[in-house]
This record gives C-alpha cells, structure tokens and sequence, in this order.
C-alpha cells in the first residue's frame, strides 16, 4: 500500500529551503483572520505546550485548545540555546499572525547575518532579489505539475546563486576556518579508537590546506574536487566509525509478512550491492537497485491496522460516521494491488483526504511570529 505522493511536501520544501536567507511581513495593528476561521488578536499572548521543536520555532498546542507554530527567526542562536526548550515545557508566547510561513522571514532579519562590509548598493540588490525570491514562493500551489514545481524552484535556484555571488566574497573574508587538528576532531575517531594511518593523515592534511587556500581564491569547483578526493582518503575510516546496517539488521527494525527465502536471497543481494554502487558513484545503478529493492520488500510490509494509521498520523479525533467510512476506504485500499491498480489507489486516497479536509481545516496551525517569550518566568525579547 502507497499513499499518492502529493506535491504539498515539495511545496514546503521548496518555501523553507529559503527560510535560512529570506522574511516575516511585519504584521499591522488590526485582527487577522487565518484560514481556519479563528481571528487571533496581533501581538496577543497565548500560553500552551510545546508538541515538537524545529530549528527556528515550536508547534505549541494552546490552552485555548489551538495549534499554533511559533517561530522564533527574531530571537539570536545564542538566546534559543538559553531557552533550553523541551517537548512538553508550557511557556508563553506574545507576537503577530502571519499569513504562510514564507511571511516569517524579513528582510530585516536576513540583513542581520550579512557582513557588516556589504555596500548600500549591494544591499538594495539584495534586497529586491529577496522580495523576488518571496514572490517566487508564494507562486506554489498543490495544483501545479512536476514539471512547473520544478521550474519555479530552478527559477528561485537562480536568484539565490545571483545573492550568493554578492555575499561570498565578504564571507570567505571573514571566514575563520577549523584548523586541519579540529576539523578531524570532529568525526570522533579518538572516541572509537580508530587510527589514521601515518601516511593517509598526511596525504590528508595537504589536502585539507589546499582546499583552503581554494576556498579562499574563489574556485569552488577546484575546491570540491579537492574535498572527494580527501573524503576518498578518509571514508574507510568512516566506515569503521559508523559501519554500515547489515541486511539481518535492517530487517530487524521492520515488521514484515514471511519472505520465500528465493525472494529473501534476492534482497540481501541488492542490498548488499548498493553500497558498492555508492562507491562507484554510479547514481543511476543506486537509484535502479534503491527501486527494485523497495518495489520487493514494500510487498512484505505488514500494513498497519486501520486505528495504528490514523493514531501515528493525526492527532485530532473523527466522528463515528467519518471514522466508519474512513476505515472502509483504508481497508479497500489495503486489498488493491499497488503496482497494477494505482488509479483505484489515488482515487480511494483522494476520497479519504477529502473526509478529512474539514478536520484540516478546523486543526490548521495558526502562524506567530514571536516578539516575547516567557519561559520559566524569564523574559526574553529579540536581540
């Protein structure tokens, strides 16, 4: 059984991969009306429990029962490490709404990470690429085809190599690089008890330096070759580090139907010719084997029951007449053949998330983008 690939998972991607270098709109003094219907004062103070932590924000679930994603872009990588936020810790939150999670990321704050050297001139550049790159964003929608995804998100590609080219400069120039000593450190051999071989250490070393000194004139192509080539040096070590799940292993954290032991033989010997792939860097032969690999096993798969599926997946509750139809559609789909009935497949998908759109819509998380916190009684507010 497969759920239909869908393109809301690209769309995000494709909106979050600028989260790094682009911003909130800066939200008005008025009451904003979010999808859900749920108007949400600006700049209100809501209370609730964080449910996950990411890299710039929280899912918090409010005591008013709401979900909310809070993020955090305003606050500094130093104040985030003071929080100590853990899942589960209440804690309180005053900020503005946001529209789509694009909205989250200003200007402003991009401009914070910008060496201070950028010219007045460049940062005018900068800045109308940015809002180029926002209006790019907010042109996604599930509604398009792969083929338009992907141009939209080659289009943004662009723009972001045009604001690379005017910050690298400034970056390489105030770069202060780990020496090659703590570069190596940071694998953890020493914790293992792996030794590098007198020769390769030093072989490695020279290309460390040179790649530096690459790095610093400009020629990133030079400087990549030099990295495989000192990745070829060190991945036996690697290996040893963190040796590779052996087939046996990697059975052990799936729950599979019995295999024909043929079909078994089978698998293992796939499985064990893809790292050889990898070595090679032959991509296509990965991918082929990757797909006849998964094509195989997906057969053997114990399917979860219909309750196991909707627990991992959603947190809301359905109504009995929903929760009935629901767990017929999921069963009929748990019968079709996934290889030759893939339109029945989609369709009877397509009919499961439609019963659900409603509890979507009514669960959707509201944006905030936070101007305060309170965490244990301490305040904190954006550097």
């Amino acid at each position: 059984m497969k759920k239909p690939i869908k393109k809301s998972w690209m769309i995000a991607s494709a909106l979050t991969i600028g989260m790094a270098v682009l911003t909130p709109l800066q939200a008005g003094a008025t009451s904003v009306e979010p999808a859900n219907g749920v108007t949400v004062q600006i700049e209100q103070q809501i209370t609730g429990t964080i449910k996950s932590i990411g890299e710039s924000g929280v899912d918090l679930k409010g005591r008013d029962g709401k979900n909310y994603y809070i993020s955090f872009y305003k606050f500094s990588e130093e104040q985030l490490e003071q929080m100590k936020l853990v899942e589960g810790q209440e804690i309180t939150v005053e900020g503005g709404v946001v529209e789509s999670y694009t909205d989250f990321y200003t200007f402003e704050i991009y401009k914070k990470s910008l060496p201070k050297e950028v010219t007045n001139e460049e940062l005018t550049k900068l800045e109308k690429m940015f809002n180029e790159v926002k209006k790019l964003q907010k042109e996604f929608s599930d509604d398009m085809t792969e083929e338009e995804f992907d141009k939209k998100f080659e289009e943004i590609g662009k723009v972001y190599e045009e604001m690379y080219k005017i910050t690298r400069p400034y970056t390489v120039a105030n770069w202060q690089p780990p020496t090659f000593e703590e570069y190596m450190d940071e694998f953890g051999f020493a914790e293992k008890n792996i030794i590098i071989a007198e020769d390769d250490k030093k072989e490695l070393k020279a290309i460390y330096d040179e790649w530096l000194k690459l790095e610093k004139d400009d020629q990133e192509e030079k400087a990549n070759e030099k990295m495989e080539k000192f990745y070829e040096i060190l991945n036996p070590y690697l290996e040893e580090l963190h040796p590779p799940q052996t087939f046996e292993e990697y059975l052990e954290n799936i729950e599979l139907v019995e295999i024909p032991a043929e079909t078994l033989a089978k698998l293992k010997s796939i499985y064990e010719d893809i790292p050889k792939a990898e070595k090679d860097y032959n991509t296509d032969l990965v991918d082929k084997l990757y797909e006849e690999f998964y094509d195989i096993i997906s057969q053997f798969i114990k399917p979860q029951t219909f309750d196991e599926y909707m627990a991992d997946n959603y947190e809301f509750k359905v109504s009995e007449a929903d929760n009935k139809q629901l767990k017929q559609l999921y069963e009929e789909i748990l019968k079709l053949d996934y290889k030759e009935e893939q339109a029945k497949i989609e369709e009877k998908w397509e009919a499961f998330d439609t019963i659900l759109e409603p509890y979507f819509k009514a669960n959707k998380e509201i944006l905030i983008s936070a101007s305060k916190l309170i965490i244990n009684g301490q305040e904190y507010l954006p550097q």
